[in-house]
């Protein structure tokens, strides 16, 4: 079983914090910041275990080195960002899997937002950390990938079951919202969301966890298949569904 901390850094990132109950085993995803996850560790009386990184933006490997120094935990990244993860031990790539305890992580590749990129997805406990490849209402912005490698990407996450629970890197919801329903005004369960994450904002509350079933129902980036997302993208009959992506996210990167 996995307890999961959410610790909120900058301004608006998530670093997660991972307990397997029965090892006792515990890591750090995307820890931006060192100081914010040894508090914790302090406070709970815990042992670093590992770091799992995404990719390799210091929002997300700045606290590597001391963290590394501090609790002698292993560092766990992409092979193909060996050289760009700082302190990586252990190297992995698509269909690998590492072991937190009872708890099974696969490594899936989805670059587009850089093209060493990885998630991590344990089917027992139905949970899935994506970086900034999926985010609760968006996706990342393609800073490295193209725009068919993003699409891609995101059709391996849409293939995950409904009930798979998102922990995306950032606290983006409210802003990616705003551009949704740009595209999809008329969406119902895009509206009552937007509604639910004014809620929680205004009491500053997560947003996070979201799931497969619920992006897949308001996230645009997911909804290529919309007949009013498509009119919104000024999408042609002949445009292949990576193609209706695409128009989205370059509207996105204007917005």
């Amino acid at each position: 079983m996995l307890t999961i901390d959410c610790l909120p850094v900058l301004n608006d990132n998530y670093i997660y914090l991972l307990r397997e109950t029965i090892s006792q085993q515990t890591a750090a995803v995307d820890p931006a910041l060192a100081e914010p996850v040894l508090k914790a560790l302090r406070r709970k009386g815990w042992r670093l275990d590992y770091i799992f990184n995404t990719h390799h933006h210091g929002d997300h490997v700045g606290g590597n080195l001391q963290l590394k120094q501090a609790t002698g935990c292993k560092i766990v990244g992409a092979a193909a960002d060996r050289a760009r993860i700082p302190g990586i031990d252990i190297a992995v790539n698509e269909g690998d899997q590492i072991q937190l305890g009872s708890c099974n992580f696969k490594i899936i590749n989805t670059p587009g937002h850089t093209l060493g990129h990885i998630v991590y997805y344990c089917a027992d406990s139905q949970i899935l950390f994506c970086g900034d490849t999926l985010f609760s209402l968006g996706c990342g912005r393609l800073f490295e990938g193209t725009a068919e490698q993003m699409w891609q990407s995101l059709q391996k996450l849409k293939a995950l079951p409904d009930d798979t629970r998102i922990y995306c890197a950032h606290e983006y919801t409210q802003a990616n919202g705003r551009f949704a329903l740009t595209l999809e005004a008329d969406n119902p369960d895009l509206q009552r969301r937007m509604e639910e994450v004014a809620s929680l904002r205004e009491n500053n509350r997560p947003t996070l966890p979201s799931t497969i079933a619920l992006e897949m129902a308001t996230n645009p980036f997911l909804r290529e298949h919309s007949p009013s997302l498509r009119k919104a993208v000024a999408a042609n009959d002949a445009d292949t569904p990576a193609q209706v992506f695409a128009k989205a996210r370059s509207l996105k990167d204007r917005f």
